[in-house]
């Protein structure tokens, strides 16, 4: 299957344009899968600590005008993490998202740091701890054989042992939608490397990108296959888009091999 990652900037006239080029991108890639970043189609909302229950709903709101947008990537499958609010609880919903089954949740993000610009746990609660697999036709096809994916959403990305599981239960593609600072790639990408390479699946991210409200977003989007660990493609300022073709038999092979078959 064809899967795309992506760096997207928050300001909405950035955001158009950078919507405007990923439609168009996805169309000459015929992409099966799109990820979106962590939560962005509104600025970010843990920049401060003081949290705002109008500021969450109108997040809410933007997120949900943009669902209807979807369709403008094709038949491609959404996938990515939006702020939701369910019985008065806030939460950062990991989702997938098809034409023909609308939106599903996923997964809840389940650590929340709290800290100058991060301030997570002060304007959301985690999730239950629940780290689920769904599953998605493979190149749009619904009769064949399912593709299997479960979220790391950001800080979640750094508890392995949830990778691990997850691989285990058979999931194909690790997806790790982020909302992380410029000049921290490097130590991401080993995480995103480890969660690959302990799991046995692809690991995808996509990331925020441009400036944002306390500091500039660091982008660099990634694509990891799950044997060694390789990076297969990483998005950058000139190249906001990346789209590599994935083999979901590549990642059972992986699960056969050191380390993964340890017990």
């Amino acid at each position: 299957m064809r899967v795309t990652v992506c760096q997207l900037r928050e300001e909405p006239e950035a955001l158009e344009e950078d919507w405007a080029g990923l439609v168009d991108h996805v169309a000459d890639e015929n992409s099966d899968l799109v990820l979106l970043p962590e939560m962005p189609f509104h600025p970010w909302l843990a920049a401060g600590r003081e949290s705002d229950g109008a500021a969450w709903m109108a997040a809410v709101e933007a997120h949900e005008r943009w669902t209807g947008r979807f369709g403008e990537l094709g038949r491609a499958v959404v996938a990515g993490s939006r702020p939701v609010a369910r019985g008065g609880l806030r939460r950062n919903e990991g989702f997938l998202w098809e034409a023909e089954r609308g939106l599903r949740p996923v997964h809840h993000k389940r650590y929340l740091p709290d800290e100058p610009g991060f301030w997570e746990a002060s304007w959301y609660g985690p999730g239950d701890g629940g780290f689920g697999i769904a599953t998605l036709p493979p190149g749009g096809d619904p009769s064949g054989d399912r593709v299997r994916a479960g979220f790391l959403i950001c800080t979640d990305l750094w508890f392995s042992e949830h990778a691990l599981a997850m691989g285990r239960a058979g999931a194909h593609l690790l997806l790790a939608p982020r909302a992380t600072p410029a000049g921290g790639l490097e130590k991401w990408l080993v995480g995103g490397r480890a969660a690959a390479v302990r799991s046995g699946a692809w690991c995808l991210s996509s990331n925020r990108a441009g400036p944002g409200r306390v500091h500039p977003w660091g982008g660099g989007g990634w694509i990891v296959e799950p044997e060694e660990g390789e990076v297969v493609a990483v998005t950058t300022d000139g190249e906001p888009f990346a789209t590599r073709e994935v083999d979901p038999g590549a990642a059972e092979a992986a699960r056969e091999t050191y380390p993964r078959y340890v017990r």
